[in-house]
């Protein structure tokens, strides 16, 4: 009976896994222009295949780091983000969709906003057909990275003739001075319900949302790590949910375990990352094992399973000099992101024609294969790497 259930159960969640695969599948990124204006316009990372495939054409939409997109269980794209509207599937503005985050600094970056998180798009557990999306600006410019709102907005994907619709938008569900960007997300361990978290500016205090069928719940405070001013950053759970680290220019690293069931963040782990970076990135490998740093001119590996995390930490890569197509576009180290394929890519902090890649992220040390500037880009990319949530 035992066996029997067991099989039951697995023929339950296959089906499930196998169609969803394909809704992170696509990576947009690069600035507005045609393929006639190379090194200008729209750039694709598809993985649907396995592998990426690199493609550039013509989109309206331009990109800088606050990124978020959708596609089906097909891969196809349903609708895509830069912070400042929405498209459709046919790169047109969605119904509903222009003037999200109202602000000065919004108005001041027409082509997408530059920092990064700021946005990220949550299934909606209670409707198949309704997607969630979670937004931030800065509204203390040009002082500090401070947001006193965050927003939801409601995406209705079958309205308008199946391109989508917003039918709320720019809901404030929190006014508060926050820190800007860093918006993640975890599945709760039910497998349907979403944690949302962000960061209090000038505190060690956490805010938390629990997303559910019945609709959203929050905010829930925690008081855990270090005090953080307003900066610069990246924030990740690991994919198994059960780690989250976040790294931001002032503060550095804290890396933290994370309950899936109370949301609660412990065993906090704090380390001063001593160089002189003016650009941050974090993404943990795919067996959730070990945690990339990008720091500028470094990336750093840490062993999060070690009994001292701090002592763990190896350097997998030092800027080799590389301009991208020349100077001073420095293919510096910026963000990070794990991709479908289980690799990891870095931006270079600069508009340039290449992306790093970590080739295997599950590898301890030098073995992990960290290639600068090893992915080349037929188009300009201003840092652009999509903030998805694992999913799965």
């Amino acid at each position: 009976m035992v066996k029997t259930l067991r099989i039951y159960l697995v023929l339950l969640v296959l089906p499930f896994t196998v169609l969803s695969q394909g809704i992170n599948n696509l990576w947009t990124m690069g600035y507005g222009g045609s393929q006639a204006t190379i090194p200008f316009g729209g750039i694709d990372m598809n993985f649907i295949s396995g592998s990426p495939v690199i493609s550039s054409f013509t989109r309206e939409m331009e990109f800088r780091r606050a990124v978020s997109n959708i596609c089906d269980s097909n891969g196809n794209l349903l609708f895509v983000t830069n912070g400042v509207y929405i498209a459709d599937a046919t790169g047109d503005t969605m119904q509903n969709g222009s003037g999200l985050n109202p602000s000065v600094y919004t108005s001041w970056y027409p082509d997408g906003l530059p920092p990064h998180q700021m946005n990220i798009i949550v299934p909606n557990p209670g409707n198949t057909n309704s997607y969630y999306l979670f937004h931030c600006t800065v509204d203390d410019p040009p002082g500090n990275l401070l947001t006193r709102y965050l927003y939801y907005s409601e995406i209705d994907i079958t309205a308008n003739g199946g391109l989508g619709a917003i039918t709320t938008k720019n809901q404030i569900l929190l006014n508060d001075t926050l820190n800007a960007g860093k918006l993640t997300a975890c599945k709760h361990a039910n497998g349907r319900d979403w944690w949302i978290i962000c960061h209090k500016g000038f505190t060690n205090i956490y805010l938390k949302f629990l997303l559910t069928p019945s609709g959203l719940f929050g905010p829930f405070i925690q008081s855990i790590g270090v005090v953080r001013a307003a900066d610069a950053g990246q924030a990740q759970f690991s994919p198994d949910g059960l780690k989250f680290a976040y790294y931001g220019l002032i503060e550095d690293l804290d890396i933290f375990s994370f309950d899936r069931c109370t949301g609660l963040l412990s065993n906090p782990v704090h380390v001063a990352i001593n160089d002189s970076s003016s650009g941050v990135g974090v993404s943990f490998s795919s067996n959730s094992k070990f945690l990339y740093v990008s720091s500028l001119r470094y990336v750093y590996q840490f062993d999060v399973s070690a009994p001292n995390i701090p002592a763990s930490q190896t350097t997998v890569a030092v800027w080799d000099g590389f301009y991208s197509p020349n100077p001073p576009l420095g293919t510096y180290f910026d963000i990070a992101q794990l991709a479908p394929d289980g690799k990891i890519y870095i931006s270079t902090g600069n508009g340039t024609l290449h992306l790093h890649v970590i080739n295997q992220p599950d590898s301890a040390e030098l073995a992990c294969d960290l290639v600068q500037h090893g992915v080349p880009l037929p188009a300009y990319n201003f840092n652009s790497l999509l903030n998805h949530p694992n999913y799965f």
